[in-house]
């Protein structure tokens, strides 16, 4: 079924360094935009992430330090990504838990707010979960009828996760062909941040983790000010410890 758009959604899937989005890097990124129309343009970029890649990460994706030598780093391609994503939505498969959060950490190391506010999110892996709960290669058989035979490839995943979402919406009529309504549908609980450590709970900004997790953040900054630069201060992601600062900036 074609999906039903109002502006391009852009389907990518990174292969990375590691899974700690506040420290680890892009290595290679592919992007599939589906246009209105039906149109579709794929770009990939394979980049020097200018620190190692472990060699167990190797294994997963194929991809070593020796590949990406001589590749442009992140810095070097940001532009053209971002120009890339321009009045785009977003899709991916677990991208709102991994790929969203580490994509917006690249940017902002380099200054660039990626504003994520303006974009609709659909994770293709939530709405699977929530109606099989398998994995990707399952999904991509159970849905399209084909193998995934090159997996941990970023373009063969990214064409796959866009092919799983086309196949869900012929196979389940309840859901709405509607960006807006995927998004939601896709989303788990209200984050404030990609880095899922604050969120909106009963009209609240709340702490949702460490000992203050469950908490008001505004409570928490009053009684405790020394709490906001401790986060400030070690390795969360950079999009908490801005989302945080502009909370703190409002309660002033």
């Amino acid at each position: 079924m074609p999906l039903n758009l109002q502006r391009p959604l852009c389907f990518f899937d990174l292969e990375t360094t590691g899974v700690n989005f506040a420290k680890d890097r892009i290595v290679e990124m592919y992007i599939l935009k589906v246009f209105p129309d039906g149109n579709k343009e794929g770009i990939n970029f394979r980049l020097n992430p200018t620190i190692p890649i472990p060699k167990e990460v190797t294994l997963i994706h194929g991809i070593s330090d020796e590949d990406v030598a001589n590749a442009p780093t992140f810095a070097e391609k940001a532009q053209e990504i971002l120009a890339f994503f321009e009045n785009c939505d977003l899709a991916g498969f677990n991208s709102n838990r991994f790929d969203v959060p580490l994509l917006v950490e690249e940017f902002l190391r380099l200054d660039i707010d990626f504003r994520m506010e303006e974009r609709k999110q659909i994770d293709v892996q939530n709405i699977f979960h929530k109606m099989e709960r398998r994995t990707l290669e399952a999904a991509y058989l159970f849905y399209c009828q084909k193998e995934l035979t090159n997996a941990h490839n970023a373009s063969a995943d990214t064409i796959a996760t866009f092919e799983v979402l086309e196949s869900q919406l012929v196979k389940y009529k309840e859901l709405i062909n509607n960006v807006d309504y995927l998004s939601q549908f896709s989303v788990e609980n209200d984050f404030i941040d990609t880095g899922r450590r604050l969120k909106i709970e009963n009209g609240k900004e709340i702490f949702y983790f460490g000992k203050y997790k469950g908490q008001a953040i505004a409570d928490v900054l009053k009684k405790d000010p020394s709490y906001y630069n401790w986060i400030q201060n070690n390795e969360f992601a950079l999009h908490t410890k801005m989302k945080l600062k502009e909370i703190k900036e409002k309660l002033k």
